[in-house]
Protein backbone atom coordinates (compact mmCIF):
# COMPACT_ATOMS: atom_id res chain seq x y z
CA UNK A 1 0.00 0.00 0.00
CA UNK A 2 1.42 3.69 -0.95
CA UNK A 3 0.91 6.46 1.39
CA UNK A 4 -2.03 8.09 -0.05
CA UNK A 5 -3.05 12.06 0.72
CA UNK A 6 -6.34 13.66 -0.23
CA UNK A 7 -8.54 16.40 0.65
CA UNK A 8 -12.44 17.40 0.69
CA UNK A 9 -12.57 20.54 -0.94
CA UNK A 10 -10.49 19.82 -3.97
CA UNK A 11 -9.22 16.80 -6.09
CA UNK A 12 -5.82 16.21 -7.33
CA UNK A 13 -4.88 18.87 -9.46
CA UNK A 14 -8.40 20.51 -9.17
CA UNK A 15 -9.07 23.89 -8.39
CA UNK A 16 -9.00 24.93 -4.80
CA UNK A 17 -12.02 26.27 -3.26
CA UNK A 18 -11.28 30.57 -2.77
CA UNK A 19 -11.79 29.94 1.09
CA UNK A 20 -8.29 28.61 1.34
CA UNK A 21 -6.66 31.77 -1.11
CA UNK A 22 -6.04 35.09 -0.26
CA UNK A 23 -9.43 36.39 -2.04
CA UNK A 24 -11.56 33.97 0.65
CA UNK A 25 -10.77 33.03 4.43
CA UNK A 26 -7.11 32.09 3.27
CA UNK A 27 -7.78 29.06 5.56
CA UNK A 28 -6.04 25.60 5.45
CA UNK A 29 -7.57 22.79 3.59
CA UNK A 30 -8.40 19.42 5.52
CA UNK A 31 -6.37 16.84 4.44
CA UNK A 32 -6.01 13.23 5.62
CA UNK A 33 -4.46 10.34 4.48
CA UNK A 34 -4.19 6.70 4.80
CA UNK A 35 -1.52 4.04 4.03
CA UNK A 36 1.24 4.81 6.72
CA UNK A 37 3.65 2.75 6.29
CA UNK A 38 5.01 0.58 9.71
CA UNK A 39 7.89 2.60 11.72
CA UNK A 40 6.57 5.72 11.07
CA UNK A 41 7.21 7.86 14.11
CA UNK A 42 6.07 11.70 12.47
CA UNK A 43 5.14 13.12 9.32
CA UNK A 44 6.08 16.50 7.57
CA UNK A 45 3.89 18.52 5.36
CA UNK A 46 4.91 21.00 3.08
CA UNK A 47 2.68 23.39 0.77
CA UNK A 48 4.54 24.91 -2.22
CA UNK A 49 3.50 25.95 -5.49
CA UNK A 50 6.63 26.24 -8.16
CA UNK A 51 5.19 28.33 -10.57
CA UNK A 52 5.73 31.87 -8.74
CA UNK A 53 6.01 34.41 -10.15
CA UNK A 54 4.28 33.52 -13.87
CA UNK A 55 3.29 30.05 -14.87
CA UNK A 56 4.95 30.65 -18.33
CA UNK A 57 8.08 32.09 -16.82
CA UNK A 58 8.48 30.20 -13.26
CA UNK A 59 11.35 32.19 -11.25
CA UNK A 60 11.18 29.96 -7.62
CA UNK A 61 8.90 28.00 -5.50
CA UNK A 62 6.68 29.46 -3.14
CA UNK A 63 6.63 28.52 -0.11
CA UNK A 64 2.97 28.43 1.57
CA UNK A 65 2.96 26.25 4.75
CA UNK A 66 5.86 24.28 7.10
CA UNK A 67 5.10 21.80 9.32
CA UNK A 68 6.54 18.86 11.08
CA UNK A 69 6.39 16.29 13.65
CA UNK A 70 3.21 15.86 13.37
CA UNK A 71 2.36 12.56 15.38
CA UNK A 72 2.40 9.21 13.94
CA UNK A 73 -1.04 8.57 15.13
CA UNK A 74 -2.20 11.56 13.07
CA UNK A 75 -4.33 11.01 10.18
CA UNK A 76 -5.62 14.01 9.43
CA UNK A 77 -5.73 17.89 9.70
CA UNK A 78 -9.08 19.99 9.57
CA UNK A 79 -10.12 22.86 7.85
CA UNK A 80 -8.25 26.21 9.35
CA UNK A 81 -6.26 23.93 11.63
CA UNK A 82 -4.41 26.33 13.79
CA UNK A 83 -1.35 26.46 16.43
CA UNK A 84 -3.44 25.69 18.87
CA UNK A 85 -5.02 23.09 17.14
CA UNK A 86 -2.37 21.46 15.48
CA UNK A 87 -1.96 17.40 17.09
CA UNK A 88 -0.04 17.63 20.10
CA UNK A 89 3.93 17.78 19.24
CA UNK A 90 2.98 19.47 15.84
CA UNK A 91 5.32 22.83 15.09
CA UNK A 92 5.14 24.85 12.26
CA UNK A 93 8.31 26.21 10.36
CA UNK A 94 8.70 29.65 8.07
CA UNK A 95 6.73 30.28 4.50
CA UNK A 96 8.37 32.39 2.06
CA UNK A 97 5.91 35.12 3.75
CA UNK A 98 8.17 35.04 6.86
CA UNK A 99 5.47 33.96 9.17
CA UNK A 100 4.88 30.93 10.73
CA UNK A 101 1.35 29.07 9.41
CA UNK A 102 -0.49 28.75 6.38
CA UNK A 103 -0.57 31.20 3.59
CA UNK A 104 -3.14 30.50 1.03
CA UNK A 105 -2.45 31.09 -2.60
CA UNK A 106 -2.46 33.72 -3.83
CA UNK A 107 -1.25 34.02 -7.60
CA UNK A 108 -0.20 37.18 -8.83
CA UNK A 109 -0.82 36.41 -12.79
CA UNK A 110 -2.43 32.96 -14.21
CA UNK A 111 -3.30 29.39 -12.37
CA UNK A 112 -0.61 28.40 -10.34
CA UNK A 113 0.08 24.70 -8.64
CA UNK A 114 0.11 24.11 -5.15
CA UNK A 115 1.83 21.32 -4.35
CA UNK A 116 0.71 19.59 -0.57
CA UNK A 117 3.60 16.94 0.42
CA UNK A 118 3.14 14.57 2.51
CA UNK A 119 5.89 12.50 4.30
CA UNK A 120 6.33 9.68 6.40
CA UNK A 121 9.42 9.64 8.75
CA UNK A 122 11.16 7.21 10.66
CA UNK A 123 12.22 9.58 13.56
CA UNK A 124 10.27 12.65 15.69
CA UNK A 125 12.93 15.51 14.58
CA UNK A 126 12.24 17.59 17.75
CA UNK A 127 12.12 21.44 18.31
CA UNK A 128 13.65 22.88 15.34
CA UNK A 129 12.91 26.98 15.61
CA UNK A 130 10.74 27.31 13.06
CA UNK A 131 12.32 26.49 10.18
CA UNK A 132 12.44 27.27 6.56
CA UNK A 133 11.29 24.73 3.79
CA UNK A 134 15.47 24.32 3.19
CA UNK A 135 16.43 23.44 6.69
CA UNK A 136 13.72 20.85 7.17
CA UNK A 137 14.07 19.30 3.56
CA UNK A 138 17.86 18.64 5.01
CA UNK A 139 16.60 17.70 8.34
CA UNK A 140 14.68 14.68 6.86
CA UNK A 141 17.38 13.65 4.59
CA UNK A 142 17.35 9.65 5.14
CA UNK A 143 14.68 9.88 7.35
CA UNK A 144 11.79 9.67 4.68
CA UNK A 145 9.69 6.36 4.77
CA UNK A 146 7.18 7.49 2.06
CA UNK A 147 6.05 10.65 0.18
CA UNK A 148 2.72 11.30 -0.92
CA UNK A 149 1.24 14.64 -2.45
CA UNK A 150 -1.99 16.15 -3.89
CA UNK A 151 -2.23 19.03 -6.24
CA UNK A 152 -4.37 21.62 -6.43
CA UNK A 153 -4.71 24.64 -8.88
CA UNK A 154 -5.82 28.01 -8.41
CA UNK A 155 -5.96 31.16 -10.21
CA UNK A 156 -7.31 34.77 -8.77
CA UNK A 157 -10.75 35.63 -10.02
CA UNK A 158 -10.60 39.34 -10.21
Amino acid sequence: MTLKLTSKSFSDYGEMPSRHTCEGKNVSPPLEWINTPDGTKSYVLIVDDPDAPDPRAPRITWVHWVLYDLPAGTSRLCEDVAAQRLPDCARQGMNDWKRVGYGGPCPPVGQHRYFHKLYALDVMLGDLGHPTKAQLEKAIAGHVLAYAELVGTYEKQL
